[in-house]
């Protein structure tokens, strides 16, 4: 398993594209310089009046598969 943490900003409008099916990937450069994508809605329970923001640890398989996300504190 693999492990990368980003640091993510998505405001409570952009994250409506979700929501209107518009969107579907967010892309974002991990703390390690990867640039990475990956399904919006692993984002979903993070989602505040303002949006999500936060830093992220995000878990993945050896097949790049994703596995889990759990924001840091």
């Amino acid at each position: 398993m693999r492990q990368i943490i980003v640091d993510i900003y998505i405001s409570a409008d952009e994250y409506l594209n979700v929501y209107r099916g518009s969107a579907k990937s967010v892309s974002a450069v991990s703390r390690d310089g990867l640039r990475v994508q990956f399904p919006a809605s692993i984002l979903q329970r993070f989602v505040t009046r303002e949006g999500i923001r936060g830093s992220f640890v995000i878990t993945f398989d050896d097949a790049n598969k994703f596995q889990s996300i759990e924001q840091l504190a």
